[in-house]
């Protein structure tokens, strides 16, 4: 009997931790992308060796779609792919934080049906299918109930705050960061924090993952208009994210300057 995509994945994910732990993050060879598009390292590049060799030889009629591999418009064609990540963080990896993770996702019509979210260092294992609910470390995962943003705390990076984002001016949240954004879906869907948010074009192989692990955990994950997020784009990205309880989402957008979608 064939193994599900998520049991995949989940194996996968975690062959994808220890390639990545067998480099010291700064003595790994790194170096900058063209376009300012950040930095690689030869660690990215092993993770998404081992990964697409793991899934692809399982289910080679498969999609592929990944931050570490050169696009194509095949993917389109397909109606069922990986999106993954190899190392989501790469910088904090670099810097020899902990804070970085392997993000790997499948969808099928355009929607995530599979998710895994591995952070090695932490031992934090984030998964989700689609209908069967949200775990880490195979406990069961519910979002936070907070109904008010004034008394939210919200992951989010500095530029979220600038008033011309918000119709009353600058929300008055207790802002934190995380430099990965797979790990802060994560986070909301573990109810650590209240919300994340992201006002800038996103890659789909950051979101893809976290954005199931966060509904399949009781919340809301959308495109900063509010509409709800289609993976597989011919440019695979999304118009930013916000990722919270039902109330808080709602309360967000409310929140929101009219020009900001």
């Amino acid at each position: 009997m064939q193994e599900t995509d998520l049991a995949l994945i989940t194996d996968a994910i975690r062959l994808a931790g220890r390639v990545a732990t067998g480099f010291a993050g700064k003595t790994a060879q790194s170096w900058d992308k063209p376009g300012n598009a950040g930095p690689v390292t030869e660690a990215d590049l092993a993770v998404n060796r081992a990964l697409e060799t793991a899934l692809r030889s399982a289910r080679p009629d498969y999609g592929w779609l990944s931050e570490e591999s050169e696009d194509g418009p095949d993917r389109l064609d397909q109606e069922t792919l990986f999106i993954v990540d190899p190392i989501d963080g790469t910088r904090s990896f670099v810097e020899g934080s902990r804070t970085w993770a392997h993000s790997v996702a499948v969808s099928h019509g355009g929607r995530i049906t599979a998710a895994a979210v591995y952070l090695p260092l932490r031992d934090k294992l984030y998964t989700a299918a689609l209908g069967e609910g949200a775990f880490c470390n195979g406990a069961r995962l519910t979002a936070s109930d907070v109904a008010h943003l004034p008394t939210a705390d919200v992951l989010a990076a500095k530029p979220v705050m600038e008033p011309r984002h918000w119709a009353a001016g600058e929300p008055g949240f207790r802002r934190a960061h995380r430099p990965s954004l797979a790990y802060r879906l994560g986070l909301v869907a573990e109810a650590r924090f209240d919300a994340m948010l992201t006002f800038r074009p996103s890659w789909e192989w950051d979101i893809a993952a976290g954005a199931l692990i966060v509904t399949e955990a009781g919340g809301v994950c959308t495109d900063k208009s509010g509409a709800p997020l289609r993976f597989n784009n011919a440019t695979p990205q999304l118009n930013g994210v916000i990722a919270a309880g039902p109330k808080l989402h709602a309360e967000v957008l409310a929140a929101l300057a009219p020009d900001a979608a």
